[in-house]
């Protein structure tokens, strides 16, 4: 591995600006000077963008701003030795001195362990004292080589010492459970996963030591994390998530009293959220992490997100669970149209129930492939049929587990099966899944007797949960969303032949190129699939919008990839063009995804782009008739598609007016000149 500092990263003394966005800005230039980075504003964005969620200050005078980035072709750390400081949002005042640590988008788990080597060795006073006395840029880049464990000790200045931990001391009396030394568990995670993350492990685990605590910290960090041991949580009285997104394996801390702050609190006042839990693990009533993990236990420190980015996230934790079941469940049904003909869904139950692989049927064959073909079309098509059945169940099922984890799967599932009986579709598995969700949560938030609490999870939360969501889904919610979706499907049917229907791909197309892969890119596509389970030889309008999806959310790697590595190379950076040749595949298997690179790096003019081409795409495949009988697969699954030489006419199309879009974009489209006190927000990452 290279080295990840030298001389050239670093700034002994130098005035860099009046506030912290110079500052930034600053080094930003430093490792685009230097060649491992390609676009200095672009990394500037990415590190702004993060600093704006939660300012990178911490006490002692120390500033880690960070960022993954495209713009990072290496792994880098800038540093600045500030004189004055400059002020980054640190409770004890400025920072004079300032690490920018620089990753890429890609980053290797080695790289990422070694940004946070840097991070843990923040904690000790003898580095920082040692960049402090540091005279020239060699000492700089030795004592962080040496943290980072690049270099040697025994070459390193005499400045850099060292210190291997803390003596533990005698436990504070407040610190005791049932007469002995608390035993905490933590853990600590934040956005990125390489310097809060390992900070806060460190200095929680240092205020332990000090307080004769015996507590054991799991940092979940970019580059992976060692899971404890499971007996050795089970022992524990208490356990701290000092974290800022989701906690790993959260059903493993089940049942223990719980605090949870942001992972800065924990880096902080690690001494404070000690004393909290060791308090929690002494009051009967506190809060625990149990089956029934709220909003806030999910999301480790919901307190940092608005009710929106909640709500966008539930809906697409039920999205992200269901598709395996259309998915699988589609396919099986093409593959069952393949073999079976277009006619074996008149039959197909009949067919396996009075036939064998040593008994095939001998009338009403519609397959071309005699009876072998219609008994096995037949197989397939109703194991799909079955599989999709799931479709609005799983839906709701696991928007509830993300609001109330275990005990919210039976009364979502329950709520999605109840939307289905209720004709109420998609949208009322949406609903039925959010009220048994929120449901849960709030029962599991009641105070029971301990000996009650065992029940709650496996029987008491599943029971009442259901009666209250599929209750008001009968009494109340059902029959409004489904004369809602029967106007809508209505209004399909009425555009089908006509040329609205070719408004409809428009709008499809945009919607799938508008975020590649979030929220209202998984809106069009749930839509879609969900009316899949309604199509049938004599409603096609379902086949036809799912032929639209699919072909537009194409569109957006494919075009990346034809201007990246063929139309105008000179124009994308290293990296890009490196991934571009990716993008041909994740393109040709509908993983729109994989212009998210791309897209993260210049959004303004590769997603206004992707949704012109999205946009023609959808228009002439609906234009074509072009159907879809599975709901993923792109090129792949061409057996599935009708008439497949429409289906690739119309990504053709919307792929090379992308294309020559976000060339002419990149070109002629030059960035606005960026005010040094003002970040670029034209380049922030989406």
């Amino acid at each position: 591995m290279s080295q990840t500092i030298t001389t050239g990263l670093v700034s002994l003394d130098e005035n860099l600006g009046d506030d912290k966005a110079a500052v930034i800005r600053a080094l930003a230039a430093r490792v685009t000077e230097q060649g491992r980075a390609n676009d200095a504003e672009a990394l500037f964005a990415d590190a702004w963008t993060r600093e704006q969620k939660d300012e990178t200050g911490l006490p002692g005078g120390i500033a880690i701003p960070h960022a993954k980035s495209a713009a990072v072709i290496e792994a880098s750390l800038a540093f600045a030795r500030l004189k004055p400081g400059i002020e980054f949002g640190a409770d004890d005042g400025p920072a004079d001195l300032v690490f920018l640590i620089a990753a890429p988008a890609d980053a290797a788990e080695a790289h990422l362990a070694v940004l946070s080597k840097l991070a843990r060795s923040l904690m000790q006073d003898e580095f920082t004292s040692g960049l402090r006395a540091a005279t020239t840029n060699e000492d700089v880049v030795q004592i962080v080589r040496v943290a980072i464990g690049e270099a040697d000790a025994e070459a390193a200045p005499a400045t850099a010492a060292h210190v291997d931990g803390e003596t533990a001391s005698v436990a504070d009396s407040s610190l005791m459970v049932d007469s002995r030394p608390a035993r905490i568990i933590a853990v600590t995670a934040c956005a990125t996963g390489i310097a809060h993350t390992f900070m806060a492990a460190d200095a929680l685990t240092a205020a332990g030591k000090q307080g004769g605590v015996d507590l054991v910290v799991e940092p979940q960090g970019s580059s992976g994390y060692q899971p404890l041991p499971q007996d050795q949580i089970d022992a524990a009285d208490a356990v701290i998530f000092a974290t800022d997104v989701d906690v790993r394996g959260l059903a493993r801390f089940a049942g223990k009293p719980v605090i949870r702050a942001g992972v800065k609190r924990g880096i902080e006042h690690p001494k404070e959220m000690i004393a909290e839990a060791v308090a929690a693990a002494n009051n009967p009533n506190a809060a625990r992490v149990s089956g029934t993990a709220d909003a806030e236990s999910e999301t480790a420190s919901a307190e940092s997100l608005s009710w929106g980015l909640r709500i966008q996230r539930i809906l697409l934790t039920g999205v992200s669970y269901m598709i395996p079941f259309v998915a699988g469940g589609g396919l099986l049904i093409a593959l069952g149209f393949l073999l079976g003909g277009y006619q074996v869904t008149d039959n197909a139950a009949n067919v396996i129930v009075q036939n064998s692989l040593w008994d095939l049927p001998t009338e009403n064959i519609t397959s071309d492939y005699g009876g072998l073909g219609q008994y096995l079309g037949s197989v397939m098509f109703m194991i799909g049929a079955t599989s999709m059945g799931f479709l609005v169940s799983a839906l709701a099922g696991y928007i509830a587990f993300a609001i109330a984890d275990r005990p919210g799967l039976a009364p979502g599932f329950v709520a999605g099966a109840v939307a289905v009986l209720m004709n109420a579709g998609f949208i009322g598995g949406i609903v039925g899944g959010l009220l048994a969700g929120v449901t849960a949560w709030w029962i599991a938030t009641w105070s029971v007797p301990r000996w009650l609490r065992g029940l709650m999870p496996v029987a008491i939360i599943p029971l009442l949960a259901s009666i209250v969501a599929s209750g008001l889904m009968i009494l109340f919610l059902g029959r409004p969303i489904s004369t809602l979706m029967e106007w809508v499907t209505l209004w399909l049917n009425n555009l089908a032949g006509t040329s609205g229907i070719i408004a409809v791909g428009v709008v499809l197309g945009l919607m799938m190129c508008f975020d590649l892969g979030g929220p209202i890119n998984k809106v069009a596509y749930a839509f879609a699939v969900a009316g899949l389970a309604e199509a049938s030889a004599q409603n096609t309008t379902p086949y036809l919008i799912m032929g639209a999806v699919m072909a537009a959310g194409m569109v957006p790697p494919l075009a990346m990839a034809l201007a990246s590595t063929v139309l105008a190379r000179p124009l994308f950076p290293q990296v890009e063009r490196e991934n571009g040749k990716a993008a041909w595949l994740l393109g040709a298997a509908f993983i729109s995804e994989g212009a998210i690179p791309f897209a993260a790096a210049d959004p303004l003019r590769v997603i206004p782009a992707s949704m012109v081409g999205g946009a023609v795409t959808g228009a002439l495949s609906m234009a074509f008739g072009v159907q879809s009988l599975a709901p993923h697969g792109g090129l792949f699954v061409w057996f599935a598609i009708n008439p497949f030489w429409g289906f690739i006419v119309a990504i053709i199309a919307g792929t090379v007016v992308s294309a020559f879009a976000v060339v002419a974009l990149k070109k002629w489209a030059v960035r606005r000149p960026v005010n040094e006190t003002e970040p670029a927000l034209t380049v922030a990452a989406v």
